[in-house]
């Protein structure tokens, strides 16, 4: 199946996309965006992977599920489309990142500039259904996405890994902590930010870490 996706993650994939699973999955979705509204953009669906090939990746941040509300999704964990304000979890992580570094948060919610210095945000799930959060959820992105971290996790060391909440961790179990630094908090969402994310200094630590590790720090 030919996937328009970023040119090295096509080449460490290419057996994914062969998969029965995935097949199933890509009539799923391609019916979804005959039929409703999806979010994001289908052009957006592989953003994390265009801003970010598999030889750049120095960070990885685990989410959950698109937003699913118009302008804000566009294939990228946590980050909302240029122009349009930062959502709750994200001022919280903005919040966090001016504690730890003293940077004032930007009034943007693109993360775009994290990608392209090597920050894969990448989401379990890829779709959403407008409106209604989970909707594609249990229908083989999942799978998908764990093959990514799979891949990166037999192919890549001295990453960062970046597990904001249980579902995350759970997703991320599996990672060798020996050959990578992991990092675990509760979600930066309003419910649970103030139960352990505020303070956690993840951003700090992350670029000891690459500094120590011979990489080019993120610039926040």
């Amino acid at each position: 199946m030919n996937v328009k996706i970023e040119q090295s993650w096509k080449g460490q994939l290419k057996d994914e996309f062969e998969k029965d699973y995935f097949k199933r999955l890509t009539d799923f979705i391609r019916l979804e965006y005959q039929q409703r509204q999806i979010f994001p953009p289908g052009r957006d669906i592989f953003n994390a992977f265009e801003h970010c090939p598999f030889d750049k990746v120095k960070v990885v941040i685990l989410g959950q599920d698109p937003y699913h509300e118009p302008k804000q999704a566009h294939g990228l964990c946590f980050s909302v489309q240029e122009g349009t304000p930062p959502p709750p979890s994200l001022l919280n992580i903005y919040k966090e990142i001016e504690s730890d570094l003293g940077k004032s948060a930007p009034k943007d919610g693109d993360l775009t500039r994290w990608a392209d210095q090597g920050v894969l945000l990448l989401n379990a799930t890829l779709t959403v259904r407008a409106h209604q959060a989970g909707s594609h959820q249990n229908k083989g992105w999942e799978t998908f996405t764990d093959a990514v971290i799979h891949r990166l996790a037999e192919h890549r060391q001295h990453l960062v890994y970046i597990l904001w909440g249980s579902y995350a961790q759970r997703k991320g179990a599996f990672i060798n902590t020996s050959t990578n630094l992991v990092l675990k908090s509760v979600h930066p969402s309003p419910l649970s930010a103030y139960r352990g994310f505020f303070g956690c200094k993840h951003f700090s630590k992350t670029n000891d870490y690459l500094i120590a590790t011979g990489q080019a720090p993120i610039n926040w």
